[in-house]
């Protein structure tokens, strides 16, 4: 019999499962909000509200939290986080949740690629075949040439190679800056960039909806801060196949909340990109026992 997992991996796991939770929880709020609003007001609150929590968590010691050796990666990496929410939530108003999530979902193997091609990590057939093996299953889900098929589908896709991005600068400046700086950095940079373009959309927030909006914050915030602590105490390996509930989240939440369900295809091009992740993540976890 092998042993039980030690509690901290045990919490790592919890904690892991509890931030995709929210993120879903997140993306079907915005979804409903979308619907009402345009996609940059709801951008814009998810940004704010996470800047909000973060300078009342921080306190007096936001200002030195705040210094960083390197500007232009924290600026690269705020960029492509905003990216990544906007091309995402601007999806929602036109494709199921269940769908954009799955298509959001290559980006574990996207990040195996890139750790490759940027960060010298070592790109094998394994590897190389995963990826392939992903960008299959999101090709069954979009189905390019199918009368079912729709570009707004593609902006999920562009929202995975953003965070892709985010997710390789976060691995550099990890080890060399607290988390709470690129958490306030990233916070910054989105409440500011997304607010240039409020003057041009903004639609007056009705009192039912302004919980609504505080919601997506705090749920985005508590999701940041629950991957921190998850990765902060339990290896990434061990955790980041639990990423792939997302999909089992986002199909409850659109079903639940907007009568949504995925069609055949959509699952199918699900199981191909989870099961490609899962390769991959296997294929590393008898490397390292090997190494």
């Amino acid at each position: 019999m092998q042993p039980a997992p030690s509690p901290t991996v045990t919490r790592g796991i919890l904690l892991m499962i509890l931030a995709i939770f929210f993120f879903t929880a997140m993306d079907a709020t915005a979804k409903g909000l979308i619907s009402r609003y345009p996609a940059p007001q709801v951008v814009w609150a998810r940004f704010a509200g996470q800047l909000l929590v973060v300078l009342v968590l921080l306190n007096r010691r936001a200002p030195m939290v705040l210094r960083t050796d390197y500007p232009w990666l924290h600026l690269s990496r705020s960029a492509c986080q905003l990216a990544a929410t906007g091309l995402f939530f601007l999806s929602l108003g036109h494709i199921g949740l269940a769908e954009a999530t799955a298509l959001t979902d290559i980006n574990p193997v996207l990040i195996t690629l890139g750790a490759a091609l940027f960060l010298g990590e070592r790109l094998g057939p394994r590897r190389l075949a995963g990826v392939v093996v992903a960008l299959i299953g999101a090709l069954i889900i979009i189905r390019p040439g199918s009368g079912v098929f729709s570009p707004w589908a593609l902006l999920p896709l562009g929202a995975a190679v953003a965070y892709t991005g985010n997710a390789l600068l976060t691995r550099y400046i990890g080890p060399r800056e607290p988390v709470w700086t690129s958490l306030l950095h990233a916070s910054i940079f989105g409440t500011a960039v997304s607010a240039l373009a409020l003057p041009f959309v903004w639609t007056p927030i009705s009192g039912a909806d302004l919980l609504l909006f505080a919601l997506v914050g705090c749920l985005g915030t508590g999701a940041q801060l629950c991957i921190i602590r998850s990765f902060s105490i339990t290896e990434a390996s061990v955790v980041a196949p639990f990423a792939y509930l997302g999909i089992v989240f986002a199909t409850f939440w659109g079903a639940v909340l907007y009568d949504q369900w995925p069609d055949r295809w959509t699952v199918i091009g699900a199981l191909v990109i989870v099961g490609a992740g899962l390769y991959v993540w296997h294929r590393e976890n008898q490397a390292a026992r090997k190494a």
